[in-house]
């Protein structure tokens, strides 16, 4: 199950992680954000062990949301070593965000 980032467990969970790390900003009022989240929950299954898959929802988690510009959600940002390497913003097909984390395990 994707973890639940907040703006007090960023830092460790994210920015301390020692794997790669996909977050996805989001909101319960947002129609696409509900399309994607069933991809965000079979990613963080695919990858347990491998990769961090969490959530930060956008409307109680502000902090985090305004450091990292989030605009528009979902927006998905990968993180490796503590770094934002990727970015993705919109619906998007599981094969694409598959890939983006795979590249960052490598």
């Amino acid at each position: 199950m994707a973890k639940e980032i907040t703006d007090s467990n960023f830092e460790e969970l994210v920015l301390k992680s020692d794997k790669p790390v996909l977050v996805d900003f989001w909101a319960e009022w947002c129609g696409p954000c509900r399309m994607i989240a069933p991809v965000v929950e079979e990613l963080s299954k695919d990858f347990e062990g491998k990769a961090v898959v969490g959530k930060v929802n956008v409307d109680e988690n502000s902090e985090i949301s305004a450091k990292y510009g989030i605009r528009n959600i979902p927006t998905l940002l990968f993180f490796k070593n503590g770094e934002v390497v990727d970015k993705h913003v919109g619906v998007a097909p599981k094969s694409i965000l598959e890939s983006k984390l795979k590249n960052l395990l490598s």
